[in-house]
């Protein structure tokens, strides 16, 4: 046991080193044997190498989880797959996969009380349930089980935050009406659609600006025509009660002369090939090279461009197409065996075990960033991709 109710199981053979957690905040402390009567034990199996858990559970249990996918919130019959995608108007795979990947499920028995079950990997894997079993079948290595078994659904739920953590207090702004579209340009038209809505008495907190505020879409810059003085467009909308939120996406124009894709070959911080060349796809700039936030120092330079971008008088920050999206390609995605170096406790790995905390780990280096710009300021990111335990870092 290592909580209430909460149970951890490990399958022989787990190598903690290859199989790193990100879900879990902290790894509870362990606190004796299993608990008298206890009946959720999950099966570990492997198939071709490849790890699966499954879990038998009670007749007429009603099972919910899995994250934010298309159909009924219930789950009984259902099968998820486990990588974020980029499914406008859900058109992969029926939208049985979409941004974010959550490798959880709850079930509520016939008498109301609940169990949770939490299958801590990160690889590409399908999260299927019937009327008999929940299972998670993996493309990766074998990996540790959770199981919250507790009176009722909302003691479950908080077992789980027991687990993966809870989301800081956002700043009060973040709370109210916003206004976001894709998208304002130039600059007059953000403080016009400002004027509208108080002339016309519509309440509003904020205003989000999407990718056309760049330079070409180039990350951390502004349009010198659309945009050319962007710490005069914050103060003009702070004047009139708003706050801003401004979209960051992870690519940068591979292009020789463009600060950040200097800075970041000169720091050796791109995504490399299954053969250790820089990797290059198609985004919104063009031609785009991806930071690999497996690696601690990466995540440093990552967020040291926030300073100067904070400074212009930015409010909030909005991670985009952090799956990665990457255009022209038959996945939507960049390669499955491309290279992550990994660091301080993650192991190198290729992008089948990383894909699914890429957009997660983007916006734990934000936060980071953005909290060593203004660490006065509370910071607020929505982010479109993550993972289990992403509340920690962003919306």
């Amino acid at each position: 046991m290592v909580g209430n109710g909460i149970a951890k199981f490990v399958p022989d053979g787990f190598d903690a080193k290859k199989v790193p957690s990100f879900a879990i905040e902290k790894e509870p402390r362990e606190q004796g044997a299993l608990s008298s009567g206890w009946e959720l034990v999950p099966d570990f199996s492997l198939t071709d190498g490849k790890a699966n858990a499954s879990l038998i559970i009670p007749e007429g249990t009603s099972i919910y989880g899995g994250g934010e996918v298309t159909g009924s919130l219930l789950r009984n019959g259902k099968t998820i797959k486990l990588w974020n995608t980029d499914s406008g108007a859900y058109g992969v795979d029926n939208g049985t996969r979409l941004y974010q990947s959550h490798p959880w499920m709850m079930g509520v028995r016939k008498d109301g009380t609940a169990f949770g079950i939490l299958f801590d990997t990160t690889w590409k894997a399908e999260l299927s349930s019937t009327d008999e079993k929940i299972e998670l079948r993996s493309e990766g290595e074998l990996f540790r089980v959770f199981i919250i078994d507790r009176e009722s659904p909302q003691a479950v739920v908080r077992g789980l935050s027991e687990l993966t953590g809870t989301m800081p207090m956002v700043p009060r702004w973040a709370l109210g009406y916003q206004q976001c579209r894709f998208s304002y340009t130039p600059d007059s038209r953000v403080i016009e659609i400002a004027d509208t809505l108080r002339y016309k008495r519509i309440p509003c907190d904020a205003i989000w600006m999407d990718i056309d505020y760049m330079d070409g879409y180039r990350i951390f810059t502004f349009n010198p025509q659309g945009f050319p003085d962007p710490k005069a467009v914050n103060r003009d909308l702070h004047l009139r009660g708003f706050h801003s939120v401004w979209m960051i996406d992870p690519g940068a124009k591979a292009e020789t002369g463009y600060s950040v894709y200097d800075s970041g070959t000169a720091n050796d911080v791109w995504v490399k090939t299954v053969d250790g060349k820089e990797y290059n796809g198609d985004a919104w700039p063009g031609k785009v090279a991806w930071p690999d936030f497996t690696d601690p120092k990466v995540c440093q330079w990552w967020g040291g461009l926030y300073k100067d971008f904070m400074a212009q008088g930015v409010d909030g920050v909005w991670n985009d197409v952090n799956e990665p999206q990457v255009s022209n390609t038959p996945t939507g995605t960049m390669p499955e065996d491309n290279l992550h170096r990994g660091g301080n406790g993650i192991p190198a790995g290729t992008h089948l075990q990383y894909h699914n905390v890429y957009g997660f780990l983007m916006v734990k280096s934000s936060r980071e960033g953005m909290l060593a710009a203004q660490p006065k300021k509370r910071p607020f990111i929505l982010t479109r991709s993550n993972f289990l335990g992403w509340q920690r870092y962003a919306a």
